[in-house]
Formats: C-alpha cells, structure tokens, sequence
C-alpha cells in the first residue's frame, strides 16, 4: 500500500485547523491533525514544504518506520512544529492502516481495555456565583467531572473566563497581535479556594472538581494552592507551575499531596521523563497532536503506567475531531487511563469533520468503523478561509511579562 498524494488542508470553521490528507494507490485515504494554536501555518509549511514529499512511494503499513524517519531523519529533533507535524503523518497512516484492516484503531491497539472514556467538562464565569450556574448545566448534561474557573476580582480578565455561555471555550482571537491580560497571584491565591467552597457546598462530594492554574505559580505558591484545595478534593491542579524546570515538581511534590496533572505544552518522551519516573505528577496530559501522534502517545503512556501515573490527554477546541477522534482510540485501549479532557466543536466544524464518536452521560464512545471514524469535507472546508489568530499574552500588575 503506497502513499501516492500527501495534502494539507488549512480551514477555519470558527478557529483555524490544519489537516494532512495522506492517499494510496489502493484508494484509500487517512487523516491526522496538524493544527499548532496560534502557529498554524509553521506546521502547514513543515508538512508541505518538507514531508510531504517525502511521503510519495513510501510503505503506508511502515507506520514505526516512517516515524522514526521523520524524527531522527531530520536531524533537528523535537519541538511543537516538528513533532506536530509528525503526529499529523503518524495519525493518518494508523487511520489507513485501521481502514486496510477493516478494523477500528483501537483494536490495532490491543481492543478495549474499557467501555467508554470519562470527560471533563469546563465550566467558568466572572463571578463565582456565575461559574456555579455553569456546573449545573454540566451536571445536569451527566458529568461527573468538571474543570472550575472563576474571574479574579480586581482583575480585567482571567484565563478560563470569557466564553459567553454554552458554546465552545476559544481563547485564540484574530488579530495581527495577541491581546495582553494582567495578572495578580495574591488575588488569584485568594479566590481559587472560596470557588472550590462554593462548589462542594453547592453540588456535594461526589462530582470530580479539576482545575487549571495554566503555569502561572511558582513551585511554593503552587504548593500553598495545594494545600488550600486539599479540604475539597481537588481531581487534580493542571500545570501548576512552568514545565520546563521537570526538578520544581519534586520541590512542588514535597509540600502538598494535591494530585498533579502536566504536559499538553510537552512534546516527546524526553520532556516528562523525570516528572514521570520521579512520580512527582498524577496525571500526564501528552495530547496526540502535539506529542507525535498515536505512536509516540502510547510510548509515553506506557512509561507512565511503570509509575502509577494515569493519562489526561488535552482535548480542548484547538484540536479537531481527528485528533479527538485518535484520543479516543488511545484512551480506550491503555489500562492506565485517568480522564479525557473534553470540549464541543461549533457546528461548523462538526459538519466539515464528520466523525461517529458520540458523548453520552459524561462519557465518550470511540468510533466502531475502521480506522479513526472521522473524515474532512474538502469542499466544505473550502468555504472557511484561514484567519491570523494569537493566544494572550500576560502581564503582571507591574507590567513583566509572566505565563499566560
């Protein structure tokens, strides 16, 4: 089965996506996403300028081999434009090779190893009172976990606030710079536990609460944080301080017992190696687009499971229904699965993606046709022209530039 035609696909149906259609001599055809947030068209050129040339009279079925090709072929290895990139042909060719077989992905995986993916929902509002409402809707949808944001008084804005009510969460905004927020930690440190009060009171012990600090804190602030959420069992405090340093999650490990979850801005094996191995988090969230695709992911996913470590892969809306769709595979076949994070597409993507993974009572189902479950209307596609859009940027009350 020869790869004869390799295709990027640049469409925005609400938010920009990057697509490879990946064609063979036999007819067949296989998607992945190579959509970067914010730096769409480095991944497009990656692919179109670099790759896809590359591809044309390669063994499609060769899926480790074309892996290992692209990253140590290329000599500079690693980061989100390259590893993107590898995702997107690593997804494809698992979709092909799922459609060749006549099979669904996750059974080349290995088959179920349960019978639906547990999601997250996000909820958040200006006010707490506001972010409560916004459970309910959750809850009465069947969640049984959702992620909580509130606005910081005193502050403008605030990441996780702002999306206006039941539609999707997008906080990248078209424009030829990104906007700039202001930040405060001592005003953040301060609401964050009053939210997660509120919440127990209002819905019980049962219902999952995660959050997102989104690298904001340094290792003791996080921990001081921590410490606060422990009277309402946090499910877990998502990036609370900057990856980059793995060693700040040993100091942040030593002082509070608050589950940890870290990594949708991690791009290989090599980046949470320490953070898995030393098992100073809970939850490794490695998505597939941005961690070298189904390939690579199960790598990561495998390591983890050696520790005690459980998956919580990315889901937000700056990923397609292809990359939802190969999540889904993954998190259905890995014995060490924690929760997916999940987020609706507008109507408008869903109709240029038709997938058949559905949502039920707070639960995901993967796709049972072969392959992935999920193909690209091109000519629909077509009709929603790309849009220059940037992710904020923040400052502190001073004005240095801190983590967003």
């Amino acid at each position: 089965m020869k790869i004869v035609d390799a295709k990027v696909i640049v469409t925005c149906p609400g938010r920009n996506f990057v697509t490879l259609k990946v064609t063979t001599d036999s007819g067949l055809t296989g998607i992945g996403d190579a959509t970067l947030n914010g730096r769409e068209l480095a991944v497009a050129s990656y692919l179109r300028d670099h790759i896809a040339p590359l591809l044309i009279g390669r063994d499609a079925h060769r899926i480790s081999d074309t892996w290992q090709y692209l990253y140590k072929g290329a000599y500079w290895r690693r980061g989100p434009v390259t590893m993107t990139a590898i995702a997107a042909v690593d997804v494809a060719l698992w979709d092909l090779k799922g459609k060749a077989a006549g099979l669904p992905v996750h059974q080349l995986l290995g088959g179920r190893a349960r019978d639906r993916v547990m999601v997250y929902g996000h909820a958040g509002g200006e006010t707490i009172d506001d972010t409560l409402d916004d459970v309910r809707r959750f809850v009465d949808a069947g969640y049984r976990a959702v992620r909580v944001q509130c606005g910081v008084p005193g502050l403008p804005s605030t990441y996780g606030v702002g999306h206006g009510g039941p539609g999707p969460y997008e906080p990248a905004e078209a424009g030829a710079a990104p906007t700039e927020s202001v930040w405060s930690t001592t005003k953040y440190l301060d609401v964050v536990p009053r939210l997660f009060a509120a919440v127990r009171e209002r819905f019980g012990p049962e219902l999952e609460l995660l959050h997102d600090v989104h690298h904001r804190l340094t290792p003791m602030e996080a921990a001081r944080l921590g410490e606060s959420l422990l009277p309402y069992r946090p499910f877990w405090i998502e990036d609370p301080t900057p990856a980059e340093n793995q060693g700040a999650f040993g100091l942040l490990r030593s002082h509070t017992t608050a589950p940890i979850a870290v990594g949708e801005v991690l791009t290989s094996i090599w980046d949470c190696q320490d953070l898995i191995t030393n098992q100073w988090i809970d939850f490794i969230r490695t998505t597939v687009v941005h961690a070298g695709g189904i390939t690579h992911l199960k790598r990561i996913f495998d390591l983890a499971d050696l520790y005690q470590v459980r998956s919580g892969s990315h889901g937000a809306t700056d990923l397609s229904p292809v990359s939802m769709a190969a999540a889904l595979h993954v998190d259905v076949a890995i014995s060490n699965f924690g929760i997916q994070e999940y987020m609706p597409h507008t109507a408008e993507t869903d109709d240029v993606f038709p997938h058949t993974w559905w949502f039920s009572d707070g639960y995901l189902h993967p796709s049972e046709e072969p392959g992935l479950g999920v193909e690209i209307d091109e000519t629909l596609a077509e009709r929603f022209e790309y849009r220059p859009a940037y992710l904020p940027v923040n400052r502190l009350e001073d004005g240095t530039l801190h983590s967003w």
